[in-house]
C-alpha cells in the first residue's frame, strides 16, 4: 500500500504525466522562478533558461547534482539540484527547452520623445 501511495504522490501533486506540465510544476515548486524569473528569462545576474537546448540544461543540472560547480554562481545551484531525480531533471529541462508560456506581441517603446530631455 505504501509503494502505491508513493507512486501516486507525484501524479497527485503534478497532475498528468505530461513531462512539460510536470516540469513547469517542478520549476515553481523547487523555487527556480525566484532567480530565473516566472518566464524563465533570467533576473539580474541569473541566466535565462527558457528556449535553451535540452542536452545543455540536462548536463548542467546533472553536474550540479553531482556537486560540480566551477563558479560561485554555479555552486549556488548545487543545493537546488542535489535532490532531483533523473526523471525530474528530464521534466524540468523539457519545460525549459520547449517553453511556450506567456508569449505576447509586446514591443517596448524605445523612442526618446517625452522622456524629460535626457
Amino acid at each position: 500500500m505504501l509503494k502505491f501511495a508513493l507512486f501516486c504522490l507525484p501524479i497527485l501533486l503534478f497532475g498528468a504525466s505530461d513531462p512539460y506540465q510536470i516540469g513547469k510544476n517542478l520549476y515553481f515548486a523547487k523555487g527556480c522562478n525566484g532567480c530565473h524569473g516566472i518566464s524563465a528569462g533570467g533576473i539580474n545576474q541569473y541566466p535565462p533558461l527558457a528556449y535553451r537546448r535540452k542536452p545543455f540544461l540536462m548536463s548542467k543540472l546533472k553536474n550540479y547534482r553531482a556537486k560540480k560547480g566551477d563558479t560561485q554562481q554555479a555552486q549556488m545551484m548545487i543545493p537546488f539540484a542535489t535532490g532531483l531525480s533523473d526523471k525530474e531533471i528530464d521534466s524540468i529541462t523539457t519545460f525549459l527547452s520547449e517553453f511556450h508560456e506567456n508569449k505576447s506581441n509586446y514591443q517596448p517603446d524605445m523612442s526618446t520623445r517625452g522622456d524629460g530631455g535626457s
